[in-house]
């Protein structure tokens, strides 16, 4: 995919969140691929962030490949004791373990992914 690494930068640093790495994020794909795009990349990460607000609010359960690979990190995290975590069944055992795995090469692998 053209320039994306610098739309994959921008997703990950508008979900951080300093401001400092959004803008300079940002200023990349408005030279890397102009202001039409940037605009739309901003509304698709908007537009995601919203759709994710409305299925946690509604409890809608994680699935099962989800729920294995975030399994530590939400418990990290304390998300498992929000209300709405009681719609996803708890991983435990091998699947939890599995998680564990999968989640460490998952940043390499969707690295990989935008590359082309």
């Amino acid at each position: 995919m053209p320039s994306g690494e610098a739309l994959t930068a921008f997703a990950e640093a508008a979900v951080a969140g300093d401001e400092q790495v959004v803008s300079e994020a940002r200023q990349r794909v408005r030279s890397e691929l102009g202001e039409a795009a940037l605009v739309d990349a901003a509304a698709v990460i908007g537009n995601f962030e919203r759709m994710v607000r409305i299925a946690d609010g509604t409890g809608i359960p994680l699935d099962k490949p989800v729920a294995m690979i975030s399994a530590d990190l939400r418990e990290e995290l304390g998300i498992d004791a929000y209300d709405g975590a009681a719609h996803t069944a708890p991983v435990r055992g091998l699947p939890r373990l599995l998680g564990r795995g999968l989640s460490r090469m998952l940043p390499a692998v969707l690295r990989v992914m935008s590359r082309g």
